[in-house]
């Protein structure tokens, strides 16, 4: 996997990032001190996960030859109690039966990032000159 790299962008809070040859940019909310020029680093979280569903039931029912015309993923962060709480609401679409949906539901469950972020994880940080 590309190592992702984050340094100042411009405004207050902006991050220019870069993955490979991929040029992006975070920033926060105007209300929490940003200038709205890109996603924060939340939805950015939520687009990985919702992301890696859809790109995974694609996957799946390519393999199994179903009839899944689209997967549309939403996903929404808030956090209580010092929890994070990840809603994700999939849309099948397409000629499905019953079972299929059902499977690709478990599988939804499956992808990558579903399992990185309901594990444990770790995170280790260290100082390079």
């Amino acid at each position: 996997m590309r190592k992702v790299v984050s340094q100042f962008g411009n405004g207050p809070l902006q991050q220019k990032l870069q993955t490979g040859d991929l040029h992006f940019l975070s920033d926060a909310y105007a209300s929490n001190g940003g200038q709205d020029t890109g996603p924060t680093p939340h939805e950015y979280l939520g687009a990985a996960l919702a992301s890696c569903t859809s790109m995974t039931l694609k996957m799946y029912a390519g393999r199994k030859s179903m009839n899944l015309e689209n997967a549309i993923v939403t996903v929404d962060i808030e956090r209580a109690n010092d929890v994070e709480i990840f809603t994700r609401d999939i849309q099948l679409q397409g000629n499905l039966t019953e079972d299929e949906k059902n499977r690709l539901m478990e599988i939804a469950n499956k992808c990558p990032i579903h399992k990185a972020l309901a594990g444990d994880i770790q995170i280790k940080t260290q100082l390079v000159s």
